[in-house]
């Protein structure tokens, strides 16, 4: 893309910004919620572009200033600080029109939202249940240093420890853009607690990231929903109240199941529950996008039913191993405490990668 087709882009967009500022304050914009809230986030994503179309003149104008400088000034100093002026802009705008690019790229509707994390133990038994523990304090620890929100909604413990299942929410600033990366399968390799041999064992556990959906996103009918309720009922099975505050639901047309006895009160669990079978029938359309996605170019998202291996964490030797970019690192302790950046960072580079590759550029 060549400097003044970029320009021609921008100011399209520009344009289309100031119409979206118009259009976002009128009384038809605010009494339709759905499109409110669309155009509303359209003049943030714009709002990106349009800073960084005045940034881009500006560096334009910079090595333009500079240019005719050198053409005419005489005054050694001056022609000095020009030439300065245009190597330092002349170094930063292939970085600055990368970005840009970048940018002009629809990015996934869902990176803004909040997520769903679905935690389960697979192949290894108590040692998979162990693993999707450590999985959960990963993440919790990882979000916690982001200044995110995690609630759990659901989870059923192993019987040596961990869970064999766990669900919780996660929010805050653009959550699924980040933990969207982590859904497939992780595996470990370690020597399990009740292994008397010093043999190491390969366990394996499932990670599903769902963008949340809000209410106007799905619409839900009451007639469409079984509503149950159940004692909440700790490791073992057993009751750990004796009222009837846990909640599940099933949505008849789909068969989707869903329940939460996270909460003392049956009306909070019930509101969870909701939440989570709403971005459940959500992401079953949403799949299909990231399907459309991965048969045009490489992805570094899980699709369908996540089966794909991921990542393998080897204790013996402090390893860990994304399998989608080939990248080895000897930081595992650090990793499982929650210093996950590093790694997402890599992930995001290689997608923008391919995103600017199928976008021509």
């Amino acid at each position: 893309m060549t400097e003044h087709s970029l320009l021609d882009r921008l100011d399209w967009l520009q344009s289309r910004f100031e119409e979206v500022s118009t259009l976002i304050a009128s009384p038809d914009a605010v009494s339709d919620m759905k499109r409110y809230v669309r155009l509303n986030k359209e003049y943030r994503d714009l709002e990106q572009i349009v800073l960084a179309r005045r940034e881009y003149l500006q560096l334009i104008n910079n090595i333009n200033e500079a240019k005719a400088l050198l053409e005419h000034e005489s005054d050694a100093e001056l022609r000095e600080m020009a030439r300065e002026e245009l190597n330092k802009e002349t170094a930063r705008q292939p970085q600055l029109e990368e970005k840009i690019k970048l940018m002009l790229i629809p990015a996934d509707p869902q990176d803004s939202k909040n997520a769903i994390v679905e935690i389960r133990g697979g192949t290894g038994g108590d040692e998979a249940a162990i693993f999707a523990g450590d999985l959960f304090r990963m993440y919790s620890k990882y979000c916690e240093s982001k200044n995110w929100k995690v609630e759990v909604t659901n989870s059923n413990p192993g019987t040596s420890g961990g869970y064999k299942e766990i669900i919780f929410t996660v929010s805050g600033e653009q959550v699924y853009g980040t933990l969207k990366y982590e859904s497939g399968v992780h595996r470990v390799q370690r020597v399990p607690l009740t292994e008397t041999q010093g043999r190491v064992h390969t366990s394996a556990a499932t990670v599903a990231v769902l963008p949340e959906a809000e209410e106007f996103d799905v619409e839900l009918n009451e007639s469409d929903i079984k509503v149950d309720t159940f004692c909440s009922s700790g490791p073992g099975g057993q009751s750990v109240n004796t009222t009837y505050s846990a909640v599940r639901l099933l949505h008849i047309p789909t068969g989707v199941v869903v329940q939460c006895q996270d909460e003392r009160s049956q009306l909070k669990n019930k509101a969870k529950a909701m939440n989570e079978l709403r971005s459940r029938l959500y992401d079953m359309e949403y799949q299909k996008y990231l399907e459309e996605i991965s048969s045009k170019r490489k992805t570094m998202v899980s699709t369908g039913d996540r089966s794909a291996k991921i990542r393998t964490y080897n204790y013996p030797q402090a390893r860990i191993t994304d399998h989608r970019i080939n990248l080895t690192m000897y930081n595992l302790s650090a990793v499982l405490n929650g210093e996950l950046q590093e790694i997402i960072d890599q992930l995001i580079i290689a997608e923008n990668a391919e995103r600017l590759k199928a976008g021509g550029y």
